[in-house]
Order: C-alpha cells, then sequence, then structure tokens
C-alpha cells in the first residue's frame, strides 16, 4: 500500500471516529433533554389529575421507568405522592404520604386507571385543633387510652372522642363530654364532631380506610384502595394534553 493512501486511510478513520463522538454526544444530548422534558410532561399531567380529586397541592415522583417510555405507551408503575401544602381537604396541618401502582394515562388528557394504591395519613393535634377551630382551644391525644380531649370554651368544657374505622371509612365517637366537671349531653358537641369526622373522610381515589390511630401527637390512619379510574385533567374546563 501506498505513503498517499495509508495516510488517506488514516484520515478517513480519524474523520469517523470523529463522526461517531459528535452523533454519540448529539444522541445523549437529545435522549437526556426528551427524558427531562418527558418527565416534565407527564408529572405535569398526573399531578393536575391527581390533584383535581385530592384537593390539595402534591410533590410527584416516580419509579426507575425512563418517562420517554412513560410518554409514549402512557404506562407508569408507580406514581408516589405527597401533600405539599398545609392543608388537604378540609383538615389543616394533615400529611398524606400515597403510592399508586400500575397507572395508566392517556395522551389527550382524558383519564386513566390505577391498579392498585395505599397511603399514610398523619394529623397533629395542633392541625386538629386549626379545622375544629371557634369553640375548640386545645387538644391532647394518648396513645395508652385510644382517646383524643378536646378543650372547648377555654377549658371550661372538654370532650373526649375515639376513631374508629367503620366500612372503610374514620368515624369519629363521643366517649364523654362535660361542662365545669359535670357531664352534659353528647347531641350539643354534635357540630364538632361532625366536623372532626368529616375532616378524616377525604379519600382520594377510591380509597378507603383500613386503619385508623391515636398517637400521642395526633390521628395516623392507613388507606388502600384497589382499580380505580384516574380523573380527567382539566384547566379552565379544558383537557389539558399530556
Amino acid at each position: 500500500m501506498s505513503t498517499r493512501s495509508s495516510s488517506t486511510l488514516k484520515v478517513n478513520r480519524r474523520a469517523l471516529v470523529i463522526a461517531l463522538v459528535v452523533v454519540t454526544i448529539l444522541l445523549a444530548t437529545v435522549l437526556v433533554g426528551g427524558e427531562l422534558y418527558a418527565r416534565h410532561q407527564v408529572s405535569r399531567c398526573i399531578s393536575t389529575q391527581f390533584e383535581k380529586d385530592m384537593g390539595s397541592k402534591i410533590d410527584v415522583g416516580f419509579g426507575a421507568k425512563p418517562m420517554l417510555i412513560t410518554w409514549i405507551d402512557g404506562k407508569v408503575d408507580q406514581v408516589k405522592v405527597d401533600s405539599a401544602d398545609s392543608k388537604f381537604g378540609p383538615a389543616v396541618g394533615m400529611v398524606v404520604h400515597a403510592r399508586f401502582n400500575d397507572v395508566s394515562v392517556s395522551n389527550n388528557g382524558s383519564g386513566g386507571t390505577i391498579g392498585s394504591s395505599s397511603a399514610d395519613v398523619t394529623w397533629g393535634n395542633d392541625g386538629i385543633r386549626q379545622t375544629l377551630g371557634g369553640l375548640v382551644s386545645g387538644v391532647t391525644s394518648s396513645s395508652s387510652s385510644g382517646l383524643l380531649t378536646l378543650d372547648v370554651l377555654g377549658g371550661l368544657a372538654q370532650l373526649q372522642v375515639k376513631p374508629e374505622v367503620k366500612d372503610g371509612t374514620v368515624q369519629i365517637e363521643t366517649m364523654s363530654a362535660a361542662l365545669l366537671g359535670i357531664g352534659i349531653p353528647k347531641d350539643l358537641v354534635s357540630g364538632i364532631v361532625d366536623v372532626f369526622t368529616q375532616s378524616l373522610q377525604s379519600y382520594p381515589l377510591g380509597m378507603k380506610a383500613t386503619e385508623v390511630k391515636v398517637t400521642d401527637n395526633g390521628v395516623a390512619v392507613k388507606l388502600a384502595g384497589g382499580r380505580t379510574e384516574l380523573p380527567a385533567a382539566q384547566n379552565n374546563n379544558n383537557n389539558i394534553s399530556c
């Protein structure tokens, strides 16, 4: 082989290597950029749809599956949802950590399905006090007795209640009510108990209560759900495309 041919071959090889490096860099840039864009789009789509039903701002996390694939097939193995503001439905200070499995979302914002779900809910005593507001000036709880004590009218009256799970919902039962140490009819405090009960029944996306515990800091609830429909994403009454 002549010196000229050898030199030409080396130049061609060098050019090929450079071209392959450039193509690889461009491809990696496109994939990374595409993944970031897809993650943003899917996160926005799912956040909007979940917030619609959960009634609270949320943070969304995903499993290991690349979002580029999710953007194409509309399948998400796992979605982790954390309440991101100080209010969940009517409850002030309620914190929700939920996990949704086998989520399928449409590519036109028309909804989807959830295979199964679970959630841990915690609600501190001060948040309970703020939610009940008005007549309730203080809330304490005892894990040993399973009771919450509500101070009413600046402590002149006390109400002891016990949360229980019945038919998939948390119900609040009044155990005792007293004014200046003297028992009073439970009906007189039914309004407070009703607000307490309603605040513990904002279950997102087909979930049901499976367990409730009174802790020394408040109330802890476990939720679980099976297959359910994911509502359509909407913004100003217009569907948002995923």
